[in-house]
């Protein structure tokens, strides 16, 4: 597979190398047993494509994306010092919310949207809370958990986290199969939606061409407000095949017009 080159705090990423589970184990294994420098460089350059995934999600937030890579790269190593052998969990995994915790404590810490000070404290608690949960249980840890061993409320813990957190776009992708892509947009009810592109009354009207099934979903999607996800369970078909006959509808309609 070809890569285009992009250069990112002196890596050339095309070059970058993908190690395979089994190969992350055994490197992982030999840094724990003698500590080799040589391991864990191989190991954390087996993975910086792992690193290059995560910071995607925080690319859009004006911060220079070779200072993004960097503080991944420092959650990735905190990543392989924590990791423990002896939990049945994938190394990548584990991976993933160390690097992104890493990220939104760099994020919090130069946010340019002031949050109060008790805030950012409880939110570093939390991230530390969060942290340790991580290392001993080898899983992401529930709100519940975190705030039972900070000794916090509930909503305070998930108020805190929220102020910390990046914003997601309504047009992010967050599934894809066969070229029908769903986006965050598709997974919010929205009972007045429609009328912010067609006039109700004659999207009634161009409804009745469609087959019965088209006409059941745009009905729901639309009139009733329900998610894609809510209208797949109703008629028992997959969120992707919702998605598919949605816009193929939408588009039908729209020839009409």
């Amino acid at each position: 597979m070809a890569y285009n080159k992009v250069i990112i705090s002196g890596i050339n990423t095309s070059k970058l190398t993908v190690l395979k589970e089994s190969e992350k184990i055994e490197l992982l294994k030999e840094i724990q047993a003698t500590g080799s420098k040589e391991a864990k460089d191989k190991l954390i350059n087996g993975n910086l494509r792992l690193v290059l995934s995560v910071i995607q999600r925080f690319a859009n937030r004006g911060e220079d994306i070779d200072d993004l890579f960097q503080i991944g790269v420092i959650g990735l190593i905190k990543a392989i010092n924590n990791f423990d052998l002896t939990k049945e969990v994938r190394f990548s995994t584990y991976c993933v919310p160390m690097i992104s915790g890493e990220l939104r404590r760099f994020l919090r810490d130069y946010n340019s949207i002031k949050v109060s000070r008790s805030l950012k404290d409880l939110a570093y608690k939390a991230m530390q809370a969060k942290e340790y949960l991580m290392m001993h249980n080898q899983k992401e840890p529930t709100v519940d958990e975190i705030a039972k061993l900070i000794d916090a409320e509930r909503s305070d813990v998930v108020m805190a986290l929220e102020s910390i957190s990046e914003p997601v776009s309504l047009y992010e992708p967050v599934y894809s199969d066969s070229g029908d892509t769903i986006y965050v947009l598709d997974q919010i009810g929205d009972k007045n939606s429609v009328e912010n592109w067609l006039d109700e009354i004659f999207l009634r009207e161009a409804i009745k061409m469609l087959h019965p099934r088209e006409k059941k979903i745009l009905y729901m999607r639309f009139f009733q407000g329900k998610t894609q996800v809510e209208v797949a369970n109703e008629i028992g078909i997959s969120q992707a095949q919702v998605s598919r006959l949605e816009k193929g509808a939408l588009s039908q309609i729209k020839g009409e017009i």
